[in-house]
């Protein structure tokens, strides 16, 4: 599941003895019975936005009623996403060395927020853990890699 083109990290609720993707394949599930936004996670949502602004700065913010909700902040390409009973928090592989150490930070620091406010978990499924679990400087030398690699490519 994890992105192509972006480094993701999804929230989810694991159960004891649930591995990774038992927990993601229910949260798949879930989405698929899902009629629109919980009201649970509307209230989450709603203390989430002013808590990010002083994280990120200037947001773009995206509101389609009980369906979808967004955050973004362009200079970073950070965005937050809930989509039915789906959080995730997506940033593109923009980012190398020190740039994609500070981005991360403010991913690890938003997806704190998020945790704390929902009471789900961030999962990182690039280093198939617990955000928690990690090293903000493991996953900034994953982007770094992985954006070096996509620039040698493809040029961009």
């Amino acid at each position: 599941m994890a992105g192509l083109v972006s480094y993701d990290i999804y929230f989810v609720t694991r159960r004891d003895g649930q591995t990774w993707d038992e927990a993601m394949e229910a949260l798949e599930d879930a989405a698929e019975d899902s009629e629109g936004i919980p009201a649970h996670l509307l209230e989450a949502w709603d203390r989430i936005v002013p808590e990010a602004r002083p994280l990120l700065g200037e947001l773009d913010l995206t509101d389609h009623e009980h369906e979808s909700r967004e955050l973004s902040q362009s200079d970073t390409g950070i965005t937050l996403s809930l989509y039915g009973n789906e959080l995730s928090i997506t940033v593109p592989y923009w980012h190398t060395g020190d740039d994609a150490a500070a981005v991360l930070d403010k991913v690890f620091a938003l997806a704190s927020i998020v945790e704390r406010e929902t009471g789900l978990t961030a999962y990182d499924p690039q280093l198939d853990r617990a955000l928690t679990e990690g090293q903000p400087e493991e996953a900034a030398e994953l982007m770094s890699r992985i954006a070096e690699d996509l620039r040698s490519r493809y040029g961009v």
